[in-house]
């Protein structure tokens, strides 16, 4: 279901406030997230709204990974060139750059938070510009996560948002306006992710326990994917590999699951999703539902599930545990055709520190070689993967004096060059490569 809706998000270019300041900041270079000084911060200083309440959990409090290799010298050095505060002064739960774009196009990127989507431009020497913002007509609504595409025709960028109402909101930043709303979740949306090869196929996961697919073109809702062996509890994060043809989900559940998008039934739907015309049919589209999940286990956390992304044909994940795990179903040496289901490899923990509150999620750059991930204490966290061995992943920790609350969320332009960061006190944080 859509329609338009130019009286529901009304654009801003000049009434919204954002402060700014361009610093010189520091960066702080270390083997691991274990060595950095001692910090205690259990919980966030912030209301319910900001998703901040945590399971209790054995050992919460325990300093993971010590004693583990330290190393000195890391190749990813960054310096902070400048930081914003959106005058809303609620948290901000989402950012992303835009990375459909060619070389020499504007770098912008969008971020989410209380009732307010805001587009901005990266410039050089560490600037930051303000091209509009977004209002929802509902104060009570709160954006917990965005997604960018494009138009397949006119190669014109399109946003999507969505958050603790439900509702999806197609927006145009070219005209300025909400083009669309899809209605369908039965609760709170906690993120949004299109096809990596379909930049009309969007995937959004919901606190109703169900994962949905959409043609934002059609305006179909595509599939459903949950149920019987579905999650049991609210659905945190997914992603698509870099095909499209699985998606992993993960939730509150303490479960991982693995979705196939190029089983028959599905591929046949999203073609079909093209050739209907709403206006044309008598009867509604026919939604495809998947309630049996090509892979499950429990076995990887113990805690609510918060992120996961594809990291090739391995799974990053983390949970409230302070780690960031990189493992794949079955054994190491065993194919998709003859995946083990009972089973799971565990390759390598990303440790750190301060992080055990949930929906706070990390990042990669296009080329899987950074991994950059903030914690409740304000300091960033960013691996170099551009290693043989697993064992032998740097880590650089970005502190800086003024971000001292939760970074909700980091997200890196292409090239991993820049990192963005959100916090809890509606701070934006713009760190640069400088080596």
């Amino acid at each position: 279901m859509s329609d338009s809706e130019d009286n529901v998000t009304v654009p801003q270019t000049k009434k919204t406030r954002v402060s700014t300041l361009q610093t010189e900041g520091s960066f702080h270079t270390e083997g691991s997230g274990d060595d950095v000084d001692e910090t205690s911060s259990w919980s966030s200083n912030v209301d319910d709204a900001s998703r901040s309440e945590t399971p209790n959990q054995p050992g919460s409090g325990k300093k993971a990974g010590r004693g583990r290799r330290k190393f000195k010298n890391c190749k990813l050095q960054y310096k902070l060139t400048n930081y914003l505060k959106e005058d809303h002064g609620q948290p901000i739960f989402g950012i992303q750059f835009n990375n459909n774009t060619k070389d020499g196009d504007p770098l912008n990127f969008a971020s989410v938070g209380s009732n307010r989507v805001t587009v901005y431009e990266c410039q050089k020497e560490g600037k930051i510009k303000l091209l509009q913002a977004y209002v929802d007509a509902d104060p009570e609504e709160n954006f917990y996560t965005c997604a960018w595409t494009y138009e397949d025709t006119s190669g014109q960028p399109i946003l999507a948002v969505a958050g603790l109402r439900g509702i999806i909101r197609i927006i145009s930043p070219i005209t300025m306006q909400c083009v669309k709303h899809f209605i369908g979740h039965g609760n709170a949306i906690n993120e949004l992710k299109f096809h990596p090869r379909d930049p009309n196929i969007l995937m959004s996961v919901s606190k109703d326990h169900a994962l949905r697919l959409w043609n934002i073109k059609t305006d179909i809702c595509v599939a459903m994917l949950g149920g019987v062996d579905g999650h049991r509890d609210e659905v945190l994060s997914a992603d698509f590999n870099i095909d499209g043809s699985k998606i992993v989900s993960c939730g509150m559940d303490h479960s991982l699951k693995i979705w196939r998008l190029d089983q028959p039934k599905v591929r046949e739907a999203i073609e079909n999703s093209y050739k209907f015309n709403v206006n044309k049919e008598n009867r509604p589209f026919k939604t495809v539902t998947d309630n049996f999940p090509y892979f499950s286990t429990r076995d990887i956390h113990r805690n609510y599930v918060d992120c996961v992304r594809w990291f090739g044909n391995f799974i990053l994940s983390k949970s409230c545990e302070n780690s960031i795990v990189c493992w794949k179903p079955g054994t190491l040496s065993q194919t998709d055709n003859t995946v083990d289901k009972d089973k799971v490899t565990v390759l390598h923990r990303f440790d750190y520190r301060d992080c055990d509150i949930w929906y706070m999620r990390f990042s990669m750059d296009y080329w899987q070689k950074v991994l950059a991930l903030g914690n409740q204490v304000g300091r960033i966290f960013v691996w170099d993967l551009d290693v043989e061995d697993p064992q032998l992943t740097r880590c650089t920790t970005l502190v800086h004096q003024k971000c001292a609350t939760a970074i909700r969320q980091t997200h890196m332009n292409r090239d991993g060059s820049i990192i963005l960061a959100v916090c809890d006190d509606a701070t934006i944080w713009r760190w640069d490569r400088i080596k």
